[in-house]
């Protein structure tokens, strides 16, 4: 198969934006105009993505055809998880010569077409979009949930990635930490300095907390920051 880049001129690949409420769901392909992936929940809502990419080239060339690697990302049938790459973002069909953009559409129980934003509003969103095994790192503001020796738990209401720079804000997620033996712990002193202290355990439930994560490779686990995935580097208490 001929080696095809792996964005869309220049534009953002597609993430399955699936609640959490909805599971996993079910791709298909459509080898039409415009090349087009339904995405089948297993609550029986239908999704389309609609417009993928049709280039070969950072041109409008039009050479791409609706196969895996260069419209989409699965197998037709495949099982997919909210936050999975699928597709790639294009101007295939009437969107032809135009900016890339994305044409999103939810059928609810596989009928007609509803507004998708209270879909995309109760989506469950990543902290970062990276090739997987890319290195990332990410700086997480927010207040202390719980601590203990070797886990913190952070009511996140920043974040920030690099090298993408992407800043989520107003998350109010719950994000729990691997805290490693070499993590640098400091805490605010009545100076206004930052000094060292022995462990996270200082921390009490409330306290504001800034947490740099480790730099590790990246992974659908970590982009949506499951259960103890992300390892501290460096955390500031106050």
């Amino acid at each position: 198969m001929r080696r095809h880049r792996t964005t869309a001129r220049g534009a953002l690949f597609l993430a399955a934006t699936i609640g959490l409420a909805v599971g996993s769901a079910v791709a298909f392909a459509a080898t039409v105009p415009e090349h087009i992936i339904y995405l089948y929940g297993e609550s029986g809502t239908t999704y389309l993505y609609i417009h993928l990419n049709n280039d070969l080239t950072m041109k409008n060339d039009n050479r791409g055809k609706c196969v895996k690697g260069t419209a989409y990302m699965v197998k037709n049938g495949a099982r997919v998880a909210a936050g999975q790459q699928i597709a790639y973002v294009g101007d295939s069909g009437d969107a032809d010569g135009r900016n890339s953009h994305l044409h999103f559409e939810v059928h609810p129980g596989g009928g007609k077409a509803v507004s998708p934003y209270p879909y995309l509003q109760k989506a469950y969103r990543l902290l970062f979009t990276a090739k997987p095994g890319t290195a990332f790192a990410l700086t997480l503001t927010g207040t202390v949930v719980s601590a203990a020796i070797d886990r913190l738990v952070v009511n996140v209401s920043t974040s920030q990635a690099w090298p993408s720079g992407l800043t989520l804000t107003k998350l109010n997620r719950t994000i729990a930490l691997t805290v490693p033996e070499s993590t640098v712990v400091q805490s605010l002193s009545s100076t206004g300095t930052f000094r060292a202290v022995a462990n996270v355990t200082l921390a009490q439930k409330g306290d504001k907390v800034i947490v740099w994560t480790q730099p590790a490779s990246a992974t659908l686990k970590a982009q949506r920051a499951d259960d103890g995935v992300l390892n501290s580097a460096l955390i500031q208490l106050g």
